[in-house]
């Protein structure tokens, strides 16, 4: 047949009795909301799936007949009323857990570069926009007052189709509006909010849209408006451009113009949360308001550091947003001149001992107070990545935190379960462990049933989306069967996935180190594997894209034919079936690499069992009952060697332990297994869980923010500016403090007896009140530190000539040899955080 072809969308009409459908699919409340989704998906199964799960379109393609049908269906519109009901409810109601962790009416800001919601809103790109889409989803949960800041890429998400030769071909898939959850976000007098920001080359002029999602308000902006230039139009085409000049123009409407566009909207937000670097020029911003309202740069500093949240999720320096200076001083010489500073006063805050760089990383840690890692061991990564802004300030105790991911449950938990679990009201036992040891007393039997059941519908996916990629590269019915023959028996084979971003430090080809042995295990025919592997490169890393194309040849050798699964498209979609239906997950970074890692804590809330690297979350998680935990070799210098050994204990624990264990089994399915996957659900549900997260934040570190701001900014600001000019006061002085001890120095004392720590201080102009004098009590360690120590801090008892003397009787309640160390550091009573400043001195 010749010819073009042209295509015309013949909409429906809603009937007036299903009006609210609309409303329904303009909030990505469904997409944690099965009863929302399955509203649609029982109109249309087959259109509910070609809309790729996309209410917005689904409502323009559903046929009119279909509708009229579902308006005398009474089996659905009760589910249509039930649905409203729940969704009224949860709109309205005040959440339990919201009740016990409220800011009042205080509302917080997060900016991101990325949310990943769901796969109708393509505006993500890997885990960090799936982090923050589960942020709004659990913020919403406890009706957080809360609102997330993005940007809207019309390029939507890369989609990814793999060659015959194993190649990644990125496509991009241009959005409409029009088919979005998305809608115009309007002002007071109903028309588009838009804002401007200032750049070299002109001013350029950004549309805000609206997204709704629960109770939580997202908002991206857009600079694809007739008012641009083509150049301009194309900053927020699409995500993390590759050119640093175009990243830094994105990073400036994020940040600049996403706090122009929350004044514009009216809203004011008591703590700024910083998700990741990439935002982090709205400190800049807010610091500019605060000028113009008459109050100096550094008062203007402290004000809005106090305020400010920093998440770091970049565990490797080459993650790190980093900018030639020159480029910076061409795009902010206007900004700079507006805060009233000079070049070297500005530059310096993103200083971080490269006089030719700017680090956004850097300037967020010195124009934040508050600060936290992904995980325990990020936590320790993080404060030696940047104890350069803290430079006498142990790493141990420098002011990075720890808060550790947690994923959102009523997103990732399969819908098989919640029969199971026959309790409507498990959402509000996120925080309890006890309750979810529940998960024990179901029957094996069931729980296994719901496994197999999980892991079919992940099979008969894998085998739909192998013949698509199959037919569209002209292979033979042949070979179709033969990659496919696996897929056809859920029963018998045990499924081991991995799928995440395809970077070179998550080692995707471990499992490939030794090729022979990984054949012998896959190819044992009374024990079946499918090894199936998902993801995607970024579209310029090429050592992440050459980590496809070896997977790719491996699936085509033979042994590893039809036992090794590569599959193309990774979306939010496929990557749900996936981590409910591996039996085995497996996370094999390189250590300490992994800042958190998400994807292991969705596959454990469905019963998959982890073997993973004790890196990021699962670090923290592996209990020796829930999987299995392969300890890095950190002591092995060499790359190689360290790489050999862990390659071995991977596939060791795989014929050893992981196989015999899945494959024993007595009753039909594996007793052993089944015990394991048990403890793997209800360990990790109430742990790793996104309201968990947010909790913590709001406890850890949104609390201290918004005491610590209101502090600074009463009367004016009369507390910035205070503590503003005792800081400068301090840099001044504090190279020429110094300390030195003038106590006997006891060498033995019986227990229960008190000893005398006395000091001197030269406070080189400070005064005493400038300080705290701090003794550390412990015992003593091998590389020469107190270790356990408890701190006892000595008072000012007088002068010594121009030495200042402070001293202090500590009572001796440790038992053997005992080491302690005498130190100083800054003190005030408006700082944010003890150590805040980065001075300390010691004996």
């Amino acid at each position: 047949m010749t010819g073009t072809r042209f295509t015309i969308e013949v909409r429906p009409r809603i009937p007036a009795e299903l009006a609210r459908l609309q409303e329904l699919a303009g909030d990505l409340y469904f997409s944690w909301d099965r009863y929302t989704r399955g509203l649609f998906y029982y109109l249309d199964p087959t259109l509910w799936e070609e809309c790729r799960h996309n209410p917005k379109v689904f409502l323009r393609r559903v046929s009119q007949k279909r509708l009229e049908e579902a308006m005398r269906d009474r089996a659905f519109l009760e589910e249509y009323q039930r649905t409203l009901a729940y969704h009224d409810i949860y709109l309205n109601e005040s959440r339990q857990l919201g009740a016990k962790h409220t800011l009042g009416d205080q509302l917080v800001a997060y900016f991101c570069a990325e949310f990943g919601l769901h796969e109708s809103l393509p505006v993500y790109s890997g885990g960090l926009g799936i982090l923050a889409g589960d942020f709004c989803k659990a913020a919403s949960d406890i009706a957080l007052p809360f609102v997330g800041v993005g940007l809207f890429y019309r390029a939507g998400n890369l989609s990814q189709t793999i060659d015959e030769h194993g190649h990644q071909q990125s496509h991009h898939e241009p959005v409409d509006p029009e088919d979005l959850p998305i809608r115009p976000a309007r002002g007071a007098d109903g028309n588009q909010v838009a804002v401007s920001v200032a750049l070299p080359q002109g001013e350029v002029r950004i549309a805000v849209w609206h997204v709704k999602a629960g109770h939580t308000n997202l908002y991206l902006l857009d600079t694809d408006v007739p008012e641009n230039s083509g150049p301009d139009r194309a900053i927020t085409q699409q995500l993390y451009p590759a050119d640093k000049e175009a990243r830094l123009r994105q990073e400036i409407v994020m940040g600049i113009g996403g706090v122009r566009a929350l004044r514009a909207l009216g809203l004011n937000p008591t703590v700024w949360h910083i998700n990741e670097g990439h935002p982090c020029l709205m400190l800049l911003e807010r610091c500019r308001e605060l000028v113009h309202g008459g109050m100096a740069f550094h008062a203007a500093v402290e004000a809005v550091a106090a305020a400010s949240v920093f998440t770091t999720h970049t565990p490797v320096a080459a993650g790190h947003q980093v900018y030639d200076v020159g480029l910076m001083r061409a795009y902010f010489a206007d900004f700079i001149r507006d805060l009233g500073i000079n070049d070297a006063e500005f530059l310096e805050l993103g200083a971080n001992g490269n006089g030719n760089e700017f680090n956004l990383t850097t300037f967020a840690l010195r124009c934040c107070r508050y600060y936290n890692g992904v995980s325990k061991i990020h936590r320790r990564v993080a404060a030696e990545l940047e104890c350069h802004v803290w430079p006498e300030i142990p790493v141990a105790e420098n002011p990075i935190g720890a808060i550790t991911n947690g994923i959102h449950v009523p997103t990732f938990l399969a819908r098989n379960w919640f029969g199971v679990l026959d309790d409507p009201g498990w959402h509000n036992e996120m925080l309890n462990p006890e309750y979810w040891r529940r998960i024990e007393a179901i029957p094996d039997a069931t729980f296994w049933g719901v496994r197999m059941s999980l892991k079919a519908n992940l099979l008969a996916e894998c085998r739909r989306l192998t013949e698509l990629r199959c037919r569209r590269l002209g292979n033979s019915e042949a070979q179709i069967n033969s990659a496919t023959e696996l897929l056809r028996r859920p029963d018998d084979v045990m499924v081991i996935g991995f799928a995440r971003r395809f970077a070179t430090y998550k080692r995707a080809t471990l499992l490939f180190d030794d090729p022979e042995r990984l054949r012998r295990l896959l190819g044992q025919s009374q024990r079946p594997v499918l090894l199936i592997f998902a993801g995607r490169a970024h579209p310029n890393d090429d050592p992440g894209k050459e980590l496809i194309r070896r997977i790719h040849e491996f699936c085509a050798q033979p042994g590893f034919q039809g036992r090794i699964l590569l599959l193309e498209g990774y979306d939010l979609a496929l990557a749900r079936k996936l981590v409910a239906g591996a039996d085995l997950w497996v996370n094999v970074p390189e250590y300490p690499l992994e800042a958190s890692g998400t994807s292991g804590m969705k596959a454990a809330i469905n019963g998959s069992v982890n073997l993973s690297i004790l890196d990021g979350w699962w670090a923290e998680a592996f209990n020796g009952r829930n999987g299995w935990g392969l300890q890095p070799h950190t002591a092995e210098s060499r790359p190689e060697l360290r790489r050999q050994m862990e390659a071995k204990e991977l596939l060791d624990a795989l014929e050893n332990q992981v196989l015999p264990l899945y494959f024993n089994k007595t009753a039909g399915y594996s007793e052993g297994w089944v015990k394991l996957a048990k403890e793997s659900m209800s360990s990790v549900i109430p742990r790793y869980n996104a309201q968990r997260m947010v909790v913590d934040y709001i406890d850890q570190l949104y609390f201290l923010a918004a005491g610590s701001a209101q502090k600074l900014l009463a009367d004016n600001g009369a507390g910035a500016r205070q503590l503003a000019q005792w800081k400068q006061v301090v840099r001044r002085h504090w190279h020429g403090v110094s300390l030195r001890r003038i106590d006997a120095g006891l060498s033995k004392l019986h227990h229960g007896e008190a000893f005398t720590a006395a000091v001197a201080v030269n406070l080189n102009g400070l005064r005493d009140t400038d300080i705290i004098v701090e003794c550390l009590l412990g015992k003593p360690t091998e590389d020469g530190e107190v270790g356990n120590c408890t701190k006892h801090i000595l008072g000012a008892s007088g002068t010594d000539g121009a030495d200042t003397l402070f001293r202090g009787a500590i009572p001796m309640e440790l038992s053997g040899l005992i080491a302690y160390k005498i130190r100083a550091y800054p003190s005030h009573p408006l700082l944010c955080r003890r150590f805040e400043m980065g001075f300390m001195k010691w004996v």
